[in-house]
């Protein structure tokens, strides 16, 4: 298939989901056309090596001060999120406006990019088929009121109202939808107008790669060493990091004093940066790869309170073979089983004896390291992933019709 694949973000090793849809897709022989904006310099210098895994780039400069402005422009219009305009460049989408007879399906990521898929809607006969990836409504209910960042719970609250209406407009704009857990199809479903038909959603989880995220048998766990890990500047990482620091950690240390910690992600807050001054604690910020960081773990923590989708630091820390601790809510989109492939733990103190008894237990920490692994390459295997979404591709191709019997309007 001819896929036009349009991210409103360059598509990398920390945005995994679009580079590994793009990389497999291509590895299996379709032509995968990029339509994507770039932010700084470090991402424009990334599209080289995007280029490597698919036929073309099409991209364009997205400094900071344009998608500022772009959201600034959208307040006014209680109907229309601001993510849903952060990343709108109209003449990168034009661009393309003469070659769509070229392509077979349109794949759009995420709300930011959204926009872009009602362009070739209304522009083209192209199927389109739109990822959500997460509900950003259920995530937004759920960082209004949980966030630790005073910033994540405005900007929730602020784009909250009109989320939930535009996400609910969305779902019988395009041929179908895409989203990565049965939690967040419900909540989109939740959100349908009355009196409308959505379109197909399904449920594409996310994947792994294996090879990158492996176990290497050279490398020496550190005793009594814990992982958390995740881009630190966003709210729900920068909630789950303090909650661990506050209020589960001190009962490890109770027990365990020289027990240590790596908080390993990008662009971490004052935040987090602040609790490097405590003598256990490592804030690495950007690391060339994250998986020497997994690997030396004893064990790896998320303690995630809210969110939304698959958490793939989850997946990537098993994948490792570290062993997991995490929560309920962490697991509801997974078809795992606690106990057996992870440790799972609702309150402080009961979270923080699992990770004691994982301390404590060279035994457990090989039984679950071993389990893990084999539940991420049974489940997670991108090549899976992408023969999944493929066949949607199909369904899409072949169900669409000449001219769009659906009345996109204006919001």
């Amino acid at each position: 298939m001819n896929v036009l694949f349009i991210v409103p973000y360059v598509p990398n090793l920390v945005r995994t989901r679009p580079y590994n849809l793009i990389r497999h897709l291509s590895a299996r022989g379709n032509r995968v056309t990029v339509l994507t904006v770039w932010a700084n310099e470090q991402e424009q210098a990334e599209l080289a090596h995007l280029q490597e895994i698919c036929d073309e780039v099409h991209a364009a400069p997205m400094p900071l001060w344009h998608s500022l402005l772009n959201s600034v422009l959208a307040l006014p219009n209680r109907k229309k999120p601001l993510q849903s305009v952060y990343s709108w460049k109209p003449e990168l989408a034009n661009q393309l406006n003469g070659a769509a007879s070229s392509f077979d399906v349109v794949h759009v990521e995420h709300l930011r990019g959204s926009r872009y898929g009602l362009h070739f809607k209304t522009n083209s006969t192209l199927p389109v088929v739109w990822d959500s990836v997460d509900c950003i409504t259920h995530l937004f209910r759920q960082a209004a009121t949980q966030s630790k960042s005073l910033k994540g719970r405005f900007r929730s609250w602020l784009d909250l109202e009109r989320t939930a209406h535009y996400e609910g407009w969305l779902l019988d704009k395009f041929n179908h939808v895409l989203v990565t857990s049965p939690v967040d199809r419900e909540a989109l479903l939740g959100l349908t107008p009355a009196g409308s038909v959505p379109a197909p959603i399904s449920v594409v989880g996310n994947g792994v790669d294996v090879e990158h995220f492996s176990p290497d048998p050279s490398v020496k766990r550190e005793p009594a060493t814990l992982v958390i890990s995740g881009k630190m500047s966003y709210h729900a990482n920068v909630t789950m990091t303090l909650h661990l620091v506050n209020e589960i950690m001190p009962h490890v240390w109770q027990q365990r004093p020289e027990a240590k910690l790596m908080i390993v992600g990008k662009d971490p807050t004052r935040e987090i940066q602040a609790l490097a001054d405590h003598p256990n604690i490592e804030v690495t910020g950007t690391v060339p790869a994250l998986p020497p960081y997994l690997q030396r773990a004893t064990v790896a923590v998320a303690p995630i309170t809210y969110g939304a989708g698959i958490q793939n630091k989850i997946l990537e820390a098993m994948s490792c073979g570290t062993p997991m601790v995490t929560t309920p809510h962490a697991v509801s989109a997974l078809c795992i089983e606690p106990g057996r492939d992870l440790l799972v733990a609702d309150d402080s103190e009961s979270y923080a004896q699992a990770i004691l008894s994982i301390l404590d237990s060279p035994e457990k920490q090989e039984v679950l390291g071993r389990n893990g692994r084999t539940y991420v390459e049974q489940y997670h295997h991108w090549p899976n992933v992408a023969g999944r979404l493929e066949t949607i591709y199909a369904e899409a191709i072949a169900t669409s019709m000449p001219q769009s019997s659906r009345t996109l309007g204006k919001q």
